[in-house]
């Protein structure tokens, strides 16, 4: 009779643990499979929320400059941000706000930003979302009791950028002249 010694004695009919490359690559292969199935499905849900958050930036926006016109007896100004800032690319139309806006107090009544204006506020907006201000202003003056400039109501349509207005995430924000702000599925207004 041979005798082993106890420490090698299951050395041969153990077997190492852990995963072999061919189960890895399985592995890595149903998961690359259902990804490229379960993506697709997200995009939807992604642009609603960034048009959902722009919309809320935007809202936000009007709120504050409504609060420091009448806070200042006038004098604040919403306007668009310059089609290079950050990099943003967008058409220089006036009514193209995707690269953003600013809320300043304009010291000089100009109805634009120059320097010694004060910036209350500036927002951007997020990658693939463009923001359509109805029609097409660059500005958007509060009077002292908070109201917009002009008589006519103030509407932005938010959208994800390849998909245009058609998209199914398109939402549109309604400011009337007196400065209710709510916002609407699709590209327009009611009423």
């Amino acid at each position: 009779m041979k005798l082993r010694s106890s420490r090698f004695a299951d050395l041969g009919t153990q077997r190492a643990s852990g995963l072999t490359l061919v189960e890895v690559l399985v592995t890595l292969a149903i998961v690359a499979l259902l990804m490229t199935l379960a993506v697709p499905s997200f995009k939807p849900m992604l642009d609603r929320w960034r048009v959902k958050q722009s919309v809320g930036a935007l809202t936000d926006t009007i709120r504050l400059a409504r609060s420091e016109a009448i806070k200042r007896g006038g004098n604040v100004v919403i306007q668009k941000l310059p089609n290079d800032t950050d990099g943003c690319t967008l058409a220089a139309a006036a009514g193209e706000w995707g690269c953003g806006w600013r809320v300043f107090v304009d010291s000089d009544g100009s109805g634009s930003y120059t320097t010694g204006d004060v910036i209350l506020q500036t927002a951007q907006v997020p990658g693939g979302i463009q923001v359509r201000h109805v029609v097409s202003v660059a500005a958007i003056g509060v009077d002292r009791w908070g109201k917009m400039d002009g008589l006519n109501a103030k509407s932005f349509t938010i959208f994800p950028a390849p998909d245009g207005t058609a998209s199914p995430a398109t939402r549109t924000l309604c400011i009337s002249a007196g400065g209710r702000i709510h916002d609407e599925e699709g590209a327009t207004c009611p009423g």
